[in-house]
This record gives C-alpha cells, structure tokens and sequence, in this order.
C-alpha cells in the first residue's frame, strides 16, 4: 500500500493561500478555524520564505503517542486520523503536535474545547466511505473516489505536494537537480526521517537532511529553515 505524504516547497509557495481557501471549502471547516494554513518563516529577515502548514500525517505521530483515550489510528495508507466519537477535548495532541495541526472550532469559556478538528488528507474518518455522517464530521473523502487532496491539486505554483511517498520524493529530487540546491522541503524531516536522518520507508534520505522544521524548537510561525 502507498505510503501518503505531504511536502511543501518553500521555493515555490508564493503566499497565495488557494490552499487554504480550498481546503476550506471542500470540507466546510468550521467558522474560526482552518485545517491548513500559510506561515512566514524569517519574517522580515533574509532568506524570508512562506510554506503551507496542517497535520503532516507523521510516521510516528506524536498527537496519537499522547492522547490519553487512543483516539487516533494510521490508515494502510499512513495517513493519521482520529475518531471523534472518542475526542475528550484535552488539548494533549495539540501541544504534542510540532505543526500545530489540531484545531478546536467548539472552543468555549473556562478552558473547555470540545472536539478536536485537523487536516484528514480528504480521506474522512472510520465512519463509511463519502456517507453524510462521514462527510458532517470529517470531510470530503477524496482519497475514497481516487482524488488526492485539494490544497495540493489547487496549487498553481505546485509548491504543496501530496500523494505517494516515493513519487513526491522523485518530484523533488528532479527539482532540486535542477535548481542545485535542496532547503526547501520544510518539516519532512521532523515528520517523516529517523533521528540518523535516514527517511522513514525509502531509500537516500540525505537529500532531505537539515529540512526537519520546527521538533525542539521555536513555533512554527518563528521556525527558519
């Protein structure tokens, strides 16, 4: 079974936030709250650069390590959900999260959040395949009628890349042959390499050496590359 991933070329993202608008949309995210968004990195510094950031479906996924109710599954693809029915609303995932994915659109006075909401990769949730019940909770499940997700399929600029792991990867690879230089896939190696570097599941992990965004360090909004 493919392997999903999400990579976002930092070269090549110029802020336009279709992503997001798409993402939005298709989904009908609540008001409030967006399951993908675009942060600036070095604002205002050089080598400033914008990226499109949500849930990166980590191989070891450190939301699904901590949450106290095991709410969170990976599908065969390895795409990281979570069951809503089971959300206690804890807030654990989110501070666990490097990418600041999960999202609570019924956060209310005194701390109460209620059920947590966070990019799915348009593969819905354990309910069945594209039924209303799916849809009202999860989302569009694109990956169930053969779709990849929108965000990736409405950038103009095809800085945002989703799909399988191997063919993301020879995607960059070509780009980075041609351009000559290799920095920009931010946050693949947080989500995805070993801590030699060695990229889960596929062979030459070094291209993406030095790209793992923002593990032990500063927000993501503040993260250089």
């Amino acid at each position: 079974m493919a392997r999903m991933k999400f990579l976002c070329d930092a070269e090549r993202c110029i802020e336009c936030n279709a992503c997001v608008t798409a993402c939005k949309n298709e989904n009908e995210v609540p008001w409030g709250i967006n399951r993908r968004r675009v942060v600036t990195i070095n604002d205002g510094r050089p080598g400033e650069r914008t990226i499109s950031v949500a849930c990166m479906h980590c191989s070891d996924a450190p939301c699904k390590a901590v949450c106290p109710v095991d709410c969170f599954y990976q599908t065969a693809e390895g795409v990281v959900l979570h069951n809503k029915d089971l959300c206690i609303g804890c807030g654990y995932c989110f501070y666990a999260c490097p990418f600041g994915a999960p999202q609570y659109p019924q956060a209310g006075n005194f701390g109460t959040r209620g059920k947590m909401d966070k990019c799915t990769f348009c593969s819905g949730g354990p309910e069945a395949d594209n039924s209303e019940a799916e849809f009202k909770k999860y989302g569009r499940n694109r990956l169930a009628e053969g779709k990849l997700p929108l965000c990736a399929e409405m950038c103009s600029t095809k800085a945002l890349l989703a799909g399988d792991a191997d063919t993301v990867s020879d995607i960059y690879r070509q780009r980075v042959a041609a351009r000559g230089f290799g920095s920009g896939a931010w946050g693949w190696g947080t989500a995805y390499q070993t801590k030699s570097g060695q990229e889960r599941g596929q062979p030459g992990g070094s291209l993406f050496q030095g790209t793992g965004g923002p593990a032990g360090g500063p927000p993501v909004q503040k993260q250089g590359l």
